[in-house]
């Protein structure tokens, strides 16, 4: 019996990366030996067991077959006569088929460290393309990577291309898409993510709603990158730049989906794109599986991103309802949620990517203003039901209002 440590923690080691959770393959021995010893069962299709102290998995070596589409579509097997290089041969790319044994030397039968120095995300055979899930972990490596220049390889993206093409695609479970999607979301670079599914035609069946607005034009002179899907990508960026929170990051990737579905006689212009994209994010989000709260912050962002930009052309009347609509006074960390996709919408355009955002400071000082009115003195003075609203909301808009010639005094001076 003979232990590894494999995949990620011998990758990551090796990039001088914090490794966070570690992986071991056990070889020659059976499920009962691992028992005797301490080791709990876990895994369900293959044996997988607890380590009695680290709690760290031990996977049994295994080889695999593939009997069917799709994640689930295989059958497993696992004895004492698989070897290492066996199952290192069943992972997805080189870089995690790499092994370390109990004296720190390294078994890398498939040249991962050498794909590692080289930056290339390479697949370790043709039994790759058996796991359309496999498409999205490469795009989230890519994602990982891309802050040091890691490419897919020309024969693995010529692989994933051929995937598509055979429509092994088409049987991602949504969860599973979900999954990758959100761990990918949480990257440095998250935008490689949809770049690296659409050079390879994924994208179109994974994510249509994101797919179809490259090509859209937007108009130059407040979009000078002009690409609808290239802007998306930049406010991306930018949210990445601005928050670590994936709602964010996913509220900034889908707040343009209207535009893709905006009539040809109309463009460059999207007016009304705003409220065009709401079932198109409800689509996407039913597809997949998507939390209520990244659906709702979502919506919120494409609804009402125009109105922050806008903010200071907006009668204090329809901002009050604009922050109430973002149900900001019942939940004040919705409205930051919303103003840093929106600062990142703004900011993610050709040339406007270190501008200022001062709607973002005028929106909290409208907030602040108007969530300090309490209904007391007005239920003091004897007001009752629909009333004692009425009168927090004109006192709401008076006190906006005076934010407003403020804000103006000090921007004219």
């Amino acid at each position: 019996m003979k232990t590894y440590l494999v995949g990620g923690a011998v990758r990551d080691k090796l990039l001088g990366l914090p490794v966070k959770e570690r992986d071991w393959v056990v070889v020659g021995a059976t499920p009962d030996e691992m028992k005797a010893r301490g080791f709990r069962p876990v895994g369900k299709d293959f044996p997988v067991f607890l380590h009695p102290e680290t709690q760290e998995e031990y996977a049994l070596a295994r080889t695999e077959r593939k009997t069917g589409h799709g994640y689930t579509g295989f059958e497993f097997h696992a004895d004492p006569g698989v070897t290492l290089e066996q199952d290192l041969l069943r992972r997805d790319l080189t870089i995690n088929a790499i092994a370390e044994d109990e004296n720190g030397k390294l078994i890398d039968p498939y040249h991962g460290k050498d794909d590692l120095d080289q930056g290339l995300l390479r697949h370790v055979s043709s039994a790759f393309s058996e796991d359309p899930v496999r498409i999205l972990r490469i795009a989230r490596f890519a994602a990982r990577f891309a802050r040091w220049g890691f490419k897919v390889a020309h024969g693995t993206h010529g692989l994933m291309k051929k995937m598509v093409t055979d429509g092994e695609v088409d049987y991602l479970v949504p969860e599973r898409v979900w999954a990758e999607t959100l761990k990918a979301l949480k990257e440095p670079n998250p935008e490689r993510f949809f770049e690296v599914l659409r050079n390879c035609g994924a994208l179109k069946s994974v994510y249509p709603e994101i797919n179809q607005l490259f090509g859209v034009a937007q108009p130059a002179h407040h979009h000078p990158e002009i690409d609808t899907g290239v802007h998306c990508m930049m406010v991306l960026q930018q949210a990445v730049k601005l928050s670590e929170e994936p709602k964010i990051r996913f509220a900034a990737l889908v707040h343009d989906l209207g535009k893709g579905e905006t009539p040809r006689e109309m463009l460059p212009r999207h007016i009304g794109h705003e409220t065009r994209g709401l079932h198109l994010i409800d689509e996407l989000c039913d597809r997949i599986k998507v939390p209520n709260e990244y659906r709702e912050l979502g919506k919120m962002v494409a609804q009402y991103h125009t109105h922050a930009h806008r903010a200071f052309e907006l009668k204090p009347a329809t901002l009050l309802k604009t922050l109430e609509a973002l149900d900001a006074f019942r939940r004040p960390e919705r409205l930051n949620e919303f103003l840093l996709a929106c600062e990142a919408d703004s900011r993610g355009r050709t040339g406007f990517e270190e501008a200022d955002y001062p709607q973002r400071d005028y929106i909290r000082l409208a907030y602040e203003a108007a969530a300090a009115v309490n209904a007391q003195p007005f239920v003091a003075e004897g007001l009752k039901g629909p009333a004692i609203g009425e009168a927090v909301a004109r006192e709401r808009v008076k006190l906006i209002s005076e934010i407003k010639t403020q804000w103006q005094s000090a921007d004219k001076a």
